[in-house]
């Protein structure tokens, strides 16, 4: 070994291991494969630039963090198990909740449907045909409640994918715990709060990006006071990946949304190192696995050196960058579905390769609708059996040196500068999306990967190539049909026992915040929530002060 490498490792070892092994102990003493072979901790080159290794990769839990966020990763701690869950009402979904608790899930992922995701309740024409559908209806805090029954707050963590009404549903958590009495300081999760990938690639916005990225911000400022173990953005390139970019664009488009994030929270006063720490990344896994692997490296260096040398970042935490993983839902099937659980487990392993903090696998069955519960239990299975029986999570970054994975890597992080700067010379994201440049790079890349499909270029298994006549499956889950009238049905009721004038001054002194560039809105669309003030009319002020977003066209 390298004289400055051994040096350097003695150093780590002091310095960052030792530290991290007092506070979490490794799982096990030795670790081995399955032949009973030692597996090291850490691999380090035997011959390498020693230069060119400490710049580029260094060691796990250390700048440039290529290697992994944590010294010992998956030895000392796997990642979270959070399966991406919610359709109907909160009844239904709460009872899925404890199914997969029950089934080993070490964290709970909230999916909402589409009236909610666009600030809209049940009973609003908008909503007609799509209550509960893609997830759960929740129009009140009377809803969340019973979403949340009988899990306490305290002792899970809790991701919400929500955009553009992100803090009435982070309000509606807050309150929910305080029902149970959990204190907001202890309660843990993330909030997807990322608006900007909306206008890129989902489409669930409300309001134009200025009055978006100022709600933001009050998050990020809120949190960092009173929620202090929330992760207040997950800046999301999984709907950039699920539009059709490439793996550099969506490390790419996610870098500069984050930028975008940082550049607004410092314009409004707010020191770095004090929020930094709490954003967190989200990023899909496709087929390719090396490539997705060298991605998840790419991602990791690129923002470290973006927030030590752009921003000024002190603090190690600011400068990590932690994800969470999806496998790729447009990977996935409705011919042979069985075909999508071998996927999966190739997504799973290359989320793991890469070193994520937690990961959702997909269900096999989601290309013909909602999974059922046996696909969910095999989804789940296969992160277990990958974290507890496959020995990839013996060593840290295992992938580390090989001449293919680090050169991929390199090219990556190349492409990814390349779409910075030219971000940057168009004025920023926000400036980049309002002139269509991001939209039009990602429909590019998607045409060609249909076109390459159709041709048979690229071949998809049981879809252009080994197709078999079968018979869809019979176990498909669906949504009753008439939920809608449930769930207006409850909203009547907690209309009839909230007290309205508490719920039209909290709307009103929401109203006046909202005209006030100097008013952090968060406490008051909290005080709106805990009068059981709906999300239609939370969002409804916010519509009336700050306009709604036109899309822009791109051809």
């Amino acid at each position: 070994m390298p004289k400055k490498i051994e040096n350097r490792q003695k150093q780590w070892e002091a310095r960052t291991l030792k530290p991290a092994l007092d506070a979490f102990p490794e799982r096990k003493a030795e670790f081995s494969t399955g032949s009973w072979l030692p597996v090291n901790r850490v691999e380090v080159p035997e011959s390498l630039s020693e230069d060119a290794y400490v710049e580029k990769l260094g060691f796990p839990g250390e700048y440039p963090f290529t290697r992994g966020v944590q010294p010992t990763m998956y030895r000392g701690r796997l990642w979270t198990m959070r399966q991406y869950a919610g359709f109907g009402t909160a009844e239904e979904s709460n009872a899925r909740y404890q199914y997969l608790l029950e089934q080993g899930q070490t964290g709970l992922s909230v999916a909402f449907d589409l009236p909610t995701q666009i600030g809209y309740d049940s009973d609003d024409s908008h909503s007609i045909g799509e209550v509960g559908k893609v997830g759960v209806a929740i129009d009140t805090l009377s809803d969340m409640e019973i979403l949340f029954d009988g899990i306490p707050l305290d002792k899970v963590s809790t991701s919400m994918t929500i955009n553009a009404p992100a803090a009435v549903l982070l309000a509606f958590y807050i309150a929910v715990g305080e029902k149970q009495g959990v204190a907001r300081e202890r309660l843990r999760g993330t909030i997807q709060n990322d608006i900007l990938k909306e206008y890129i690639a989902r489409g669930t916005y409300i309001f134009p990006p200025q009055p978006s990225l100022r709600l933001i911000t009050h998050i990020f400022e809120y949190c960092a006071r009173e929620v202090p173990l929330w992760n207040t953005i997950s800046i999301s390139g999984y709907h950039i990946r699920e539009a059709g970019s490439t793996a550099a664009q969506e490390v790419a488009f996610t870098l500069a949304d984050g930028i975008a994030y940082v550049k607004a929270a410092l314009d409004a006063g707010m020191d770095v190192d004090l929020f930094a720490g709490r954003l967190s990344f989200f990023f899909n896994a496709h087929n390719d696995l090396l490539e997705e692997v060298a991605k998840f490296r790419a991602a990791r260096r690129i923002w470290a050196k973006i927030m030590r040398d752009r921003f000024g970042a002190r603090n190690a935490k600011s400068m990590m960058l932690r994800f969470h993983t999806q496998t790729g839902g447009s990977t996935l099937t409705a011919q042979q579905p069985d075909n999508n659980i071998v996927r999966v487990t190739l997504q799973t392993l290359a989320a793991v390769f890469g070193g994520t903090q937690s990961l959702h696998t997909n269900s096999r069955d989601e290309a013909l609708g909602l999974p059922t519960e046996e696909a969910v239990r095999v989804a789940l299975r296969t992160q277990q059996i990958v974290a507890h029986e496959s020995g990839v999570t013996h060593t840290v970054d295992p992938l580390a040196g090989s001449y293919y994975v680090e050169a991929l890597t390199d090219r990556i992080e190349e492409k990814v500068m390349e779409y910075l700067v030219k971000i940057e010379e168009l004025g920023g994201m926000v400036e980049a999306i309002e002139k269509g440049f991001v939209q039009k790079e990602i429909q590019d890349s998607a045409y060609r990967y249909q076109r390459e499909i159709e041709k048979r270029e690229r071949i998809l298994v049981g879809v252009n190539q080994y197709k078999v006549d079968a018979e869809p499956p019979r176990e498909i889950l669906k949504v009753n049909p008439k939920l809608r009238e449930v769930q207006m049905k409850k909203l009547a009721g907690v209309r009839a026992q909230r007290s309205q004038t508490e719920v039209e001054n909290a709307l009103d002194a929401l109203e006046k915040g909202a005209r006030n560039p100097g008013v952090n809105l968060m406490p008051l669309i909290l005080d709106a929530a805990r009068a059981y003030g709906s999300l239609g009319e939370i969002c409804g002020v916010l519509r009336r002060v700050f306009g709604e977003y036109r899309e822009t066209v791109v051809l």
